[in-house]
């Protein structure tokens, strides 16, 4: 409503930000388990004496500094670009209301940065005392930055007293704080065997393959035992709607939600059976697989927990159109065209209706929609009347619970059924630009 709308016309916002929050989590979790997996068992080497096993874990540690700090850093930066462009309204309320949880993150980061390079750089340069002390310092500020982003990831879902004293500490200690934390760092300890597992298979057959590989797939088991009771405990924990959303209340999300479950029963089975059992036997191929199962289970899980939010991006604060929730009857009363800073019309009985409904669909639906790519709208109502479009949209949060109601006057809801049933019957892809009151590079409107 106070942004323009950033517009990837095929891809979608939503889905930017979901391919490169997945990646980010992937990596980032293993930024806080594989450290904690670096200093111990480098502490463990340490301790028997084993050289052999001191130079794989020497050999991980560059593994780790490349994923972690580059990919892991870049993919951090594209979240904050993506959602400041797709969702600024909700990226400038999580800004403004946790700045110095966000303050404190950053300088643990920044601490994080240095170990990860002092740690790597003292191999032969530092003596081994302080080499761990370094160790345990990264794996430290890894697990506090955890800590904060996860307090700041849950309010989305579980604002909590926030809603009603807007104070930092009520947003930050919300009813899922706690049990996703204690769930994200069961998927990091998982995540930090998993990729062990991969850095063990290219280690030359023998014992030290062999105890390494078995090492590795303790931390998978490990952390993929501890999460299914963590889990249960934040699913304990969410609004009664989101939980709804998960079992049945919208097929896809559920569907999903399965899925995980299913993925995570294949890397359990595949882990113990493979590289734990039969370590030698385990190559580069078995732990790539595990590595990809893994990939997939973190996609659909963060997939869920973003979709089980909706219809809002931020819990009972903000819908995920970003009008907020305190701003809804004045909406309704005076117009989403009146109120939305970023609109060319103003009047909703302007002769082009095309360009009106065009408006509209931008500002109530199109944080989530596209017209023809994904989640694209045009497959959904198709073949629809203008007068059941119209009920629909009188009924929306109703008959889909995920999504929002229609926020606006009588006569803009009208026109948006008008506009989107004329978009919902078949036309090449050019007429549904005219349809979308777009223009050509020329300034012309495709014809």
């Amino acid at each position: 409503m106070n942004f323009p709308v950033w517009d990837p016309p095929m891809l979608g916002g939503g889905l930017l930000i979901g391919v490169i929050a997945i990646l980010h989590v992937f990596v980032s979790h293993f930024a806080v388990g594989g450290g904690l997996f670096l200093v111990l068992t480098e502490q463990i080497a340490a301790r028997e004496n084993d050289a052999a096993l001191l130079a794989y874990v020497r050999r991980h540690s560059l593994f780790f500094v490349l994923v972690t700090l580059v990919f892991g850093a870049v993919s951090g930066v594209g979240i904050w670009w993506s959602i400041g462009l797709v969702h600024p309204s909700a990226t400038s309320t999580l800004i403004h209301t946790f700045v110095w949880a966000w303050a404190i993150e950053w300088v643990f980061f920044l601490v994080e940065i240095c170990a990860a390079l002092f740690y790597y750089y003292g191999w032969e340069r530092l003596d081994r005392r302080t080499h761990l002390a370094i160790g345990w310092i990264y794996a430290g500020a890894a697990w506090a930055s955890l800590v904060v982003i996860n307090g700041i990831l849950t309010f989305m879902l579980t604002p909590g007293d926030w809603l009603v004293t807007h104070r930092i500490a009520d947003g930050y200690l919300n009813p899922t704080m706690l049990p996703s934390l204690v769930t994200r760092t069961a998927v990091a300890i998982a995540l930090a065997g998993l990729y062990a597992l991969l850095t063990a298979a290219t280690v030359e057959a023998g014992a030290l393959r062999a105890r390494v590989t078995r090492y590795a797939a303790g931390w998978v088991l490990a952390g993929c035992a501890a999460i299914p009771i963590a889990g249960a405990w934040y699913i304990s924990q969410i609004p009664p709607l989101a939980r709804d959303i998960s079992m049945g209340g919208a097929p896809a999300v559920t569907i999903f939600a399965g899925l995980s479950i299913i993925l995570s029963a294949l890397i359990v089975t595949l882990t113990y059976w493979g590289p734990y059992r039969r370590p030698l036997e385990s190559g580069i191929v078995l732990a790539a697989t595990i590595a990809f199962l893994g990939l997939g289970v973190t996609g659909v899980t963060e997939w869920v927990r973003e979709a089980v939010r909706k219809p809002y991006v931020i819990y009972g604060y903000m819908y995920s159109n970003a009008i907020r929730v305190e701003d809804a009857a004045a909406i309704a009363s005076e117009g989403v065209l009146a109120r939305a800073k970023w609109v060319t019309i103003r009047d909703v009985n302007d002769a082009d209706w095309r360009r009106v409904g065009y408006q509209i669909f931008r500002s109530e639906c199109r944080a989530c929609h596209t017209i023809d790519g994904y989640n694209g709208i045009r497959p959904l109502v198709k073949g629809w009347r203008e007068d059941f479009l119209d009920y629909q949209l009188q009924h929306l949060n109703e008959l889909k619970g995920f999504m929002p109601p229609f926020i606006g006057t009588d006569d803009e809801r009208r026109v948006l059924a008008r506009w989107l049933a004329s978009v919902g019957r078949e036309r090449p892809f050019s007429e549904g630009l005219a349809i979308a009151g777009a223009t050509t590079p020329g300034g012309e409107r495709p014809r």
